[in-house]
């Protein structure tokens, strides 16, 4: 009997988030390691078989897409020669022959990559035989298939499990990774990795936040002065090709590229083009001697684009149009978060509407009217910010936000927030910044703050300056349940949810670091939830499974951080607490 080293730990059925119930049949007996846990897996004996030297997978290959994903991946396990970092036995059968062949099995080739397309897929591998078949309802299931069997592949020589049967399909249509470009800039290379590493964790959307007051780094073919003069420089622009690149590696990852063009808020770098319909550009956010409230902007850049000039309109179709274009996803999202009362009023002409009886809320008003029609004529569905509906001192009347056209995006105030937008009937995706906003807990980034100025310990400096503290732990992500506190129809109107990092403090140079692992965690509790059979949280053997997977992705080349000692790795369970803290 052959002995292999093996990363092992026990799956389950999840049925504290169970949307949808899987075959009730089939055993639940499983001891293999696939990040995120598959829905269901049934391996009654810990046995498996050596991949054969000429492994090969055999499908459609008239999609392309779905041609590149079988090429990688066969690459990928033909290469990768796993040893995992824990060692314990799996027995290799000796009536199993070589695992020869993958065989995969489409049912609808024509299938889009959209919204609520079915990524279901079951894969089998026999105990007798020399083929495994790998069965999907669409290209963008079978990608998430392949990527479970390249995770079970390990060792040299190649080894996979036998008398194996997963079934498999998300809990969230919605799970994406948000990536502020405008703050920092991040080359092309950096957003395929981050698309890359999203697949391989099960994601399905890259939520592109391009634009924002800090730069303007999209070459916008109808209006290529927004990035010539907003940009921080022609080698940090993304042209239509790069975009094409980023939207076809998406396909081949099955990830969607959905776009973000912040407005009116967070518009400054607009000015350098267009000076005269931007509301307080280049102005010092907070004046000095000011209070909160009077401030331009809610962080240094400020800059909101007019509703009352008509030219705002004439650019910003201009760029809506040409983002439609160039980026094929249904979803178009438009931002209108943080509108600040302050730097409308800044504005002469706006000043005179005020000063006649115009309110602000009829600005923004004024603003969704004149943007939200043009981008449902495109075929597009609008996301906006949660705080165009929830705002304190700048919002619309639901009237302006028809619920079949409309997504709204929560980011404050947790699940209350969440619960507001669903309780107003509309779909909801979550971004709680208490819970996934991935940039929290670095300190504040403005210059001259005198609370870091203390000599004493115990000293409250507003959470070390960083609004959204303390950072979010893997733990903490991992154990938010984002339909929380809803009712059973409330909680079908949540999409799923997104991470986000914003790039105050975060660049290339740290960027596989603050997104992974932290957002595998997000990845398995969208896909098949937080909880064991029997309904209770599964963070601590999730532990021992996420320190194998953020060891596999670093050796697929994104440098997540650890998230314990190796020492703690070798030692399973050794590094738990068992009391309550």
């Amino acid at each position: 009997m052959f002995h292999l080293f093996a990363s092992i730990s026990k799956f389950a059925v999840i049925i504290c988030l169970t949307l949808i119930s899987p075959p009730p049949t089939l055993s639940l007996q499983s001891e293999i390691n696939v990040w995120p846990k598959p829905r269901l897996v049934s391996w009654p004996k810990p046995l498996a078989t050596f991949l054969s030297p000429n492994f090969t997978i055999t499908f459609p290959n008239h999609h392309q897409h779905l041609t590149a994903a079988v090429n990688r991946h066969l690459r990928l396990i033909q290469t990768e020669h796993h040893h995992p970092l824990v060692t314990p036995s799996v027995n290799i059968s000796t009536s199993s022959p070589p695992l020869e062949t993958l065989v995969i099995k489409i049912l609808d080739l024509t299938a889009p990559l959209q919204h609520g397309v079915n990524e279901t897929y079951t894969l089998s591998v026999p105990e007798v035989g020399a083929v495994a078949y790998l069965t999907a309802e669409t290209p963008w299931g079978a990608m998430r298939g392949l990527e479970t069997f390249s995770q079970l592949v390990w060792g040299d020589p190649l080894a996979v499990p036998v008398g194996l049967y997963v079934w498999d399909e998300p809990l969230f249509a919605h799970r994406g990774v948000l990536l502020d470009t405008s703050r920092n800039y991040y080359g092309v290379e950096d957003i395929l990795r981050t698309i890359e590493a999203s697949g391989a964790n099960k994601l399905n959307v890259f939520h592109w936040h391009i634009t924002d007051s800090h730069s303007f780094p999209l070459m916008v073919p109808s209006e290529p002065e927004l990035a010539a003069k907003g940009s921080y420089g022609p080698d940090m622009v993304y042209s239509p090709s790069d975009v094409a690149r980023i939207v076809r590696f998406g396909f081949e990852h099955g990830v969607r590229v959905i776009p973000e063009i912040d407005s009116p808020g967070h518009t400054g770098s607009w000015a350098g083009a267009y000076p005269e319909i931007v509301a307080c550009a280049n102005m010092f956010w907070w004046p000095e001697g000011s209070q909160w409230t009077d401030r331009l902007a809610s962080e240094p850049g400020t800059g909101q684009l007019n509703p009352l000039n008509p030219k705002t309109y004439q650019v910003l179709k201009n760029v809506i149009r040409d983002v439609a274009t160039l980026f094929p996803e249904t979803f178009y999202h438009g931002g209108a978060d943080e509108i600040i009362p302050g730097c409308w009023k800044a504005d002469p002409t706006i000043q005179s509407f005020l000063s006649n009886g115009g309110t602000l809320n009829q600005l923004l008003e004024t603003f969704v009217n004149s943007t939200l029609p043009y981008i449902v004529s495109l075929n597009r569905t609008m996301v906006y910010w949660e705080d165009i509906l929830l705002d304190a001192s700048i919002k619309v009347d639901s009237s302006f936000l028809p619920r079949e056209h409309t997504i709204l995006q929560t980011w404050n105030n947790g699940s209350n927030n969440t619960k507001k937008i669903v309780e107003a009937g509309y779909r909801a995706i979550v971004s709680s910044s208490e819970f996934y906003y991935l940039d929290c807990g670095h300190g504040g980034f403005v210059g001259n703050d005198s609370q870091y100025d203390q000599q004493t310990t115990g000293v409250n400096s507003r959470n070390g300056g960083s609004w959204c503290a303390p950072f979010k732990t893997w733990q903490t992500i991992y154990n938010y349940d984002i339909t929380y506190g809803l009712s059973e129809d409330e909680a079908k109107l949540v999409l799923g949810g997104e991470v986000a990092l914003w790039s105050e403090q975060a660049d290339p140079t740290v960027l596989d670091s603050r997104i992974w692992p932290r957002t595998s965690a997000m990845a398995e509790t969208l896909w098949s939830g937080n909880c064991d059979q029997t309904g209770k949280k599964r963070y601590a053997e999730a532990t021992d499974r996420l320190n194998e997977w953020r060891y596999r992705m670093v050796s697929r080349g994104i440098n997540a951080e650890p998230i314990q000692p190796l020492w703690c790795v070798r030692n399973p369970g050794m590094c738990n607490t068992v009391n309550s803290l």
